[in-house]
């Protein structure tokens, strides 16, 4: 599939487009107006866990920047931006029982009032990985489903009835949930830092934390959905789940294109058949066993059918998929199989980006755009989509501003994800590059930059 149609004719007039951000990554005021400390307070402020030591204290000052932001937005003529609320700003223990920080919540307000008045439609993140650090003390946070998820419907309640006042009416619940679980519990290497890696982490077992925190995130998300919709809340909500498309290695062998499918739904299928289907992918069983929760027939009647009114997509990349002939580890979280960016036939994706996880490849962005429609069957908001230029951290202006990289990124997926709208006839409704500002990129500190405006 490709395509060289420009989307600038061919997106729907009514299409949502605009930019993305997330709290922890651009507000800095750390310690400002009430504010708790989150789980990336304490993990970035550990020695040896992101890049040069870099922490989101500062960030790209939007706390108190944020009608600078507007004004950016507005100059783009951006019809849409989304952002995320920090869960420890407006609560700053985070439990049900515990007191809401009224200047935290009355800085969304302001926010989304001056979003309305620019004539941008505001569209807000519940939880974009910035757990309050009291509930991960408390009972561990996201391990607990019995204390977590009614802590998490009270925060979303609140958030829902203060913004809803000031016009929100797109929601999410979670942002990249196979993230949250994989690389919170697995790997390891974003908070709380949990891992079997005993020299990352003295807690910690990748072979089942994971799956226990991605069955709490499927019943909070269903949770939380459900009483969105019995409280009347106005609007729509969903949640955003992340996915690179999985091509097979080797087109022509049957094991490598089960191989890639099975990519796939350990990626997308792990948080999304359950909410469409029902249950967890038969390969994700297969491979784990008793390891993967199952859901009860009071669990399984609250979370079938409870996805929302859209599918949120953050999508990057491509890999190639190969399949393994052993037993897989333990702690595999991939369906057992290799991934390259090189094809059997010697394609190699390129260019390179600063994100080693990251290379171009506009074809498997509309791959995927059609295999999510045609097994989901739901409308699509792309929320997030963007690159990271090599080397780009250590240049300043005019040279950090010649993105080439970048813009012919764009380009690339802009005019597959137009032709999947045209000529695919999926139902694409909204797309947000990420990110609006350079700013905090996790575990990668300030040495990576996914920004559209140079910071």
């Amino acid at each position: 599939m490709t395509s060289s149609s420009s989307p600038q004719a061919r997106l729907p007039c009514d299409f949502d487009w605009g930019f993305a951000t997330a709290a922890y990554q651009i507000e800095g005021s750390a310690q400002v107006d009430g504010r708790g400390p989150s789980i990336w307070d304490t993990f970035s402020h550990t020695p040896g866990k992101t890049a040069d030591g870099a922490t989101g204290d500062v960030a790209t000052d939007s706390y108190a920047r944020f009608l600078s932001d507007v004004a950016v937005l507005q100059s783009y003529g951006a019809k849409a931006y989304r952002f995320s609320v920090s869960w420890s700003r407006v609560i700053p223990l985070g439990g049900r029982n515990d007191p809401v920080n009224e200047p935290g919540i009355l800085f969304y307000e302001k926010l989304c009032d001056a979003l309305k008045g620019a004539g941008i439609e505001p569209y807000v993140t519940l939880y974009h990985w910035d757990l309050p650090q009291a509930l991960e003390d408390r009972y561990g946070g996201l391990r607990d489903k019995t204390e977590f998820i009614p802590d998490f419907a009270r925060y979303a309640t609140l958030v829902f009835t203060r913004l809803s006042k000031h016009g929100v009416r797109n929601w999410i619940t979670f942002n990249e949930p196979e993230v949250i679980a994989n690389l919170g519990y697995n790997i390891g290497i974003f908070p709380p830092g949990r891992s079997s890696n005993r020299t990352l982490s003295a807690e910690g077992n990748s072979s089942t934390e994971p799956w226990v925190v991605g069955h709490t995130i499927i019943l909070a998300h269903a949770t939380v959905v459900r009483t969105f919709k019995q409280e009347g809340h106005p609007g729509r909500i969903g949640i955003t789940l992340n996915g690179d498309w999985a091509e097979p290695w080797d087109p022509s062998c049957p094991e490598d294109a089960a191989a890639a499918q099975r990519r796939m739904e350990f990626w997308i299928g792990w948080f999304a058949d359950p909410l469409y289907h029902g249950d967890y992918p038969a390969c994700m069983r297969a491979q784990l066993g008793d390891r993967l929760p199952r859901f009860g027939e009071q669990e399984r009647a609250l979370v079938h059918g409870a996805q929302g009114d859209f599918y949120g997509m953050n999508h990057y990349t491509t890999n190639y998929i190969k399949h393994r002939t052993t037993a897989p580890d333990l702690n595999d979280f991939k369906g057992n199989v290799e991934t390259s960016f090189t094809s059997k036939d010697g394609h190699t994706l390129l260019p390179e980006a600063q994100s080693e996880w990251l290379r171009p490849c506009g074809w498997g962005f509309r791959k995927l755009l059609n295999w999510i429609y045609v097994r989901y069957g739901a409308p699509i908001y792309v929320t997030e989509n963007g690159f990271s230029v090599k080397g780009e951290g250590g240049l300043v202006p005019p040279a950090a501003l010649q993105d080439t990289d970048r813009v012919n990124y764009f380009v690339d997926y802009l005019e597959n994800m137009a032709a999947a709208i045209t000529q695919d006839k999926v139902d694409v409704r909204g797309y947000f590059a990420w990110s609006l500002l350079d700013n905090f990129e996790w575990a990668d500190g300030y040495r990576t930059r996914f920004g559209l405006t140079y910071v």
